[in-house]
């Protein structure tokens, strides 16, 4: 079992009832295009992130990784990596997201999302940066993807816990 495994594991059994935040939102505007870094974003029920360009998809409506899995990725690759290089919607801190399909994800006062996978990493993010791709590629650094079950507005410092 890898260093990464273990520890996600760690934060899994350590905290079901945990409660972790949002620490960064991006936008992107266009397919391919950059990620747009704000404060606050709002979720449409059924189709994703107002003025993302993947809003309307029917299960990848959201991608979000993990802070803590991505400091590991950045002691591997270097300063020169950040997190915006993932192409994201959210990172998130104190949830553990490897092997949650189906759960449902509580962010903010009345979002929720349903978590459908991984977010397998592609060559984008080997264009991006040499070696990103093998570095989100084992126990789900790349993060996840979900459909939004019910909207709100998503703030920087938003509460984010798991249902039930």
């Amino acid at each position: 079992m890898s260093s990464s495994t273990a520890a996600a594991e760690g934060r899994t059994q350590e905290g079901q009832n945990a409660v972790g935040e949002v620490v960064k939102i991006w936008i992107k505007r266009a397919r391919r295009g950059p990620m747009d870094a704000v404060e606050q974003a709002t979720l449409i029920a059924g189709e994703g992130i107002d003025g993302d360009a993947n809003r309307g998809r029917t299960w990848r409506q959201v991608t979000l990784i993990e802070d803590e899995l991505w400091q590991q990725v950045a002691e591997e690759l270097g300063p020169q990596v950040n997190p915006v290089q993932r192409r994201a919607n959210l990172l998130i801190r104190g949830i553990t997201l490897q092997n949650t399909r189906h759960r449902i994800l509580a962010l903010g006062e009345t979002a929720r999302l349903e978590i459908r996978g991984e977010t397998r990493p592609c060559n984008l993010m080997e264009e991006t940066l040499s070696g990103l791709q093998a570095a989100l590629d084992p126990d789900w650094r790349g993060g996840a993807y979900a459909r939004v079950l019910s909207g709100g507005v998503l703030r920087l410092g938003d509460a984010v816990r798991w249902e039930g």
